[in-house]
């Protein structure tokens, strides 16, 4: 595992088309029971080189109703991105993650990871390589018709701030999704 986990952090397969150069971010272990499946890190998770650590992966452990020793304790939670490495900006925002990562790297990584017992898909991009044609036709409709996917998966929206807009159009998911995801995740760290 730590051979795979060197490799994966010396990744350099897009440099050329990273802005800030390769910096793979990730997080995994042989005995992580839940695997977070996002989009790829922004500049502030480039700079600290901690996945999750800004604003997104604060209402993150909000929804998952966690504190932060136990979202980054290994044994808790995967963290394994679509894309490692930012991936620069684009008029709306950063770009999609890159398209190398998850095929050269994801299937290794599920095989080192026997535990698992969830995986949250965060965000378009995770739900359309994983859900294939499960997934519907939106994001929205995907993390409404979420317990089709359990107890395998658990869809999510992007907690970023800029998804406020969504959040507010969807009150349901707060108000009904959050807490089954909560409960899900208890029952699974429990364990």
């Amino acid at each position: 595992m730590q051979d795979l986990h060197d490799r994966i952090k010396s990744c350099t397969i897009c440099k050329a088309h990273l802005p800030l150069g390769p910096r793979p971010v990730l997080t995994f272990s042989v005995d992580s029971k839940i695997v977070i499946i996002g989009q790829a890190p922004g500049t502030k998770v480039h700079a600290s080189g901690i996945p999750w650590d800004d604003a997104s992966g604060k209402q993150l452990r909000n929804w998952l109703g966690v504190s932060n020793e136990e979202f980054y304790d290994v044994q808790n939670f995967a963290i394994v991105p679509m894309g490692f490495c930012y991936p620069g900006r684009g008029k709306g925002g950063d770009l999609p993650p890159r398209p190398e990562c998850a095929p050269q790297w994801h299937e290794q990584l599920w095989d080192v990871m026997p535990n698992v017992q969830l995986v949250l898909l965060i965000g378009m991009y995770a739900q359309k390589y994983y859900l294939k044609k499960a997934a519907k036709k939106t994001l929205t409709e995907t993390v409404d018709h979420y317990q089709d996917y359990l107890p395998r998966f658990f869809p999510l929206p992007h907690p970023s701030p800029r998804n406020r807009f969504w959040l507010t159009r969807n009150p349901l998911f707060e108000a009904e999704v959050v807490p089954e995801l909560k409960q899900t995740i208890k029952s699974i760290l429990l364990q």
